[in-house]
């Protein structure tokens, strides 16, 4: 399983990347540390996370590799993922897509860095 981030996300997420720090693809359904809600949704949502290397990450158990680095997930999200799947900037409204081979899989990815003190109010979508 991979995903490829066009420049413009890549450039968004990368600001805030180093070596200290690991990333997150959050499947939103409440379940750990960095799931910020469990409501019933018609759609299926995930968040970008950014997290320290001593922060918690209990739960994500497998890896998605990516031009910027792998991305862990909790197992049993992979399910609602493809095999290919791109992240996309929408510069229009500065959201970051997600998508696969059969389509959109989420038009709306979160990005929380929770190294960043001010990460979750600057949560654009959630």
């Amino acid at each position: 399983m991979k995903i490829q981030f066009d420049s413009a996300a890549a450039n968004k997420v990368q600001k805030h990347l180093d070596e200290s720090k690991k990333l997150l693809l959050t499947f939103e359904d409440g379940v750990g540390a960095y799931s910020q809600h469990a409501m019933i949704h018609m759609q299926v949502q995930f968040t970008i996370n950014i997290v320290g290397n001593d922060m918690p990450i209990d739960g994500y158990n497998a890896v998605v590799h990516s031009n910027i680095g792998d991305l862990l997930i909790k197992d049993y999200s992979a399910a609602d993922l493809e095999e290919n799947m791109t992240i996309k900037l929408n510069s229009h409204l500065g959201t970051l897509q997600l998508t696969g081979d059969g389509g959109a899989i989420d038009d709306n990815v979160g990005f929380i860095d929770f190294t960043d003190k001010n990460g979750l109010k600057n949560n654009p979508v959630k």
